[in-house]
Formats: structure tokens, C-alpha cells, sequence
């Protein structure tokens, strides 16, 4: 078959190029029109602008109810044009269930730092996956306390340099770090856990398949869904914009494998 120069492809009777330009500067309905608080070369924007994608193409957007954490993404409530709510610190699992049992005909997401959901919110977390709440988790995981000065996180790496641990991270003394994606996978109640990465172009392709197939799990009424993303810190890890993303790959990806560490048979047929 042969294959159309790429200014002649068309999707739905519309040139491909327009597809993409639209995709790439025009500003989803989802996300507000606000300068962000996040540091530069922060791939908070990213993750935001990926659910804010997938909400506009399920059409979700005035029946979705965003619970944002504590942590950098306090304002996350800021950048979506969705109701929404602020729970208090670790406690966004919890509010999601009640509001998702008052209004199941809502889809309700929670978008939690590794600080507020696998630290002082760990136990809510854990219960909520257990107990199959049919709600939907974006966990951000940059490996340190982003907002509180940069300490060492329940994620930071082995030998990891922090605020709190200046020559390291001491494994005898802080334990290892935790693994949400694939301790969330073993809960019966969970019917997806999966791990992507926002470090570069095809990552990020990546991750959005994720979160839709995150979402449509709850609109299917399946159970509870999360999607980890590894995410850069740059101010609190000292490094350049470039570099962070680097530190992704070389550094978090060994320590948090990439995978689909859960996924149910009803969303097996799903690309992802």
C-alpha cells in the first residue's frame, strides 16, 4: 500500500499537520488559562496538560471531580476546568470515596506528589485500593519533598542526596524506597497499576495511553486505577531542566521499572 507524503495524510477528511498543530498549541478545554506556579523544567505541566487531554477526548469534562492533594500540586484546582476540591494533607483518597459515593455517576481522580499519597497518606491510599473505590489516581513521583525544601521522601533513591540526607540515603537507617505502582498491583481491589515516565517525547505518548486507560477503567465501573509517573524535581535536585530528565532515565527508571504491573482483563485489549 502506499503510503501518503506526510502534508497528505488525513484523519477524518482532516490534513494531518492541522491534527498535530492543534494538538500542540491550541490549549485543551480542560486545562484553565493560567501561568503556572510550577518550577521550570517541572513535568507537573505535563501530566496536567495529559489528563487535561484524555478528560476533552472521553468528553468527561463536566462530570469529572478533581481531589487535589497537598504537596507542589496544592493548586492543581487551579489548572483544570473541572469541579473540584482540596483535601487536607494525605487525605485525597478518602474525600474521593465519599464523593464518589455520593455522586457515582461522576469520574473522580486524584492527583497526588509522592510525599502526600505514599508518606502521611499511605494508609489512605492502601484502603482505598483495597476496598476497589472506583476512582482514578495520577501519583506523581519525583523522588523527594518538592514543596517543603527538597527532604528525603519515602521515594528517594538509595544514596540519594536531600535536604534531610546530605550524604545519602541510608538504607540500614530510611529503608528502601517504596514501590506504589507494583504494592498497589497486589490489592485485590485495584484493576490497574502501571508505571510510565515523562522524561522525554515517546514517554509522554506513552503515559497519556495510560491515563485514558486509567479513566475508561472507571467509567467501565471496574474498580480502583493508578497510574505513577516519574517525574522531574529540578530545583531540589540541583540540576538543569536537561539533566533532570537525564536523572530520570539513568537514575529512577532502574530503581522504578517501567510496566503494567496490573491491568484487567477488561482493559486488556486496550493499546496502552
Amino acid at each position: 500500500m502506499a503510503v501518503l507524503p506526510f502534508n497528505e495524510q488525513r484523519i477524518d477528511d482532516v490534513p494531518v499537520r492541522e491534527r498535530h498543530e492543534e494538538l500542540v498549541y491550541n490549549r485543551p478545554k480542560a486545562l484553565t488559562d493560567r501561568h503556572t506556579h510550577y518550577c521550570p523544567g517541572c513535568t507537573h505541566g505535563i501530566a496536567h496538560r495529559l489528563v487535561a487531554e484524555v478528560i476533552d477526548e472521553l468528553g468527561i469534562r463536566e462530570d469529572t471531580i478533581l481531589v487535589a492533594s497537598v504537596g507542589c500540586s496544592v493548586f492543581a484546582y487551579n489548572y483544570f476546568e473541572v469541579d473540584s476540591c482540596e483535601a487536607a494533607h494525605g487525605r485525597a483518597p478518602a474525600m474521593a470515596t465519599g464523593v464518589k459515593r455520593v455522586h457515582p455517576d461522576k469520574i473522580v481522580f486524584t492527583y497526588q506528589g509522592d510525599g502526600d499519597l505514599a508518606s502521611i497518606g499511605m494508609g489512605e491510599i492502601i484502603h482505598t485500593a483495597a476496598r476497589g473505590e472506583k476512582i482514578t489516581t495520577i501519583f506523581i513521583n519525583n523522588a523527594v519533598y518538592g514543596m517543603t525544601g527538597g527532604q528525603m521522601a519515602p521515594t528517594s533513591l538509595p544514596g540519594q542526596k536531600t535536604t534531610s540526607s546530605p550524604f545519602g540515603r541510608d538504607l540500614m537507617l530510611c529503608g528502601a524506597p517504596i514501590r506504589v505502582a507494583e504494592l498497589i498491583a497486589n490489592l485485590d481491589g485495584t484493576v490497574f497499576s502501571v508505571r510510565r515516565s515523562l522524561h522525554d517525547a515517546r514517554h509522554i505518548i506513552q503515559a497519556k495511553k495510560a491515563i485514558r486507560t486509567a479513566f475508561e477503567a472507571q467509567i467501565k465501573g471496574l474498580g480502583f486505577s493508578i497510574v505513577e509517573l516519574l517525574s522531574s524535581c529540578p530545583t531540589n535536585w540541583g540540576m538543569t531542566a536537561t539533566e533532570s530528565l537525564d536523572w530520570i532515565r539513568d537514575s529512577m527508571i532502574p530503581t522504578y521499572p517501567l510496566g503494567d504491573y496490573k491491568i484487567a482483563p477488561e482493559l486488556v485489549t486496550k493499546k496502552r
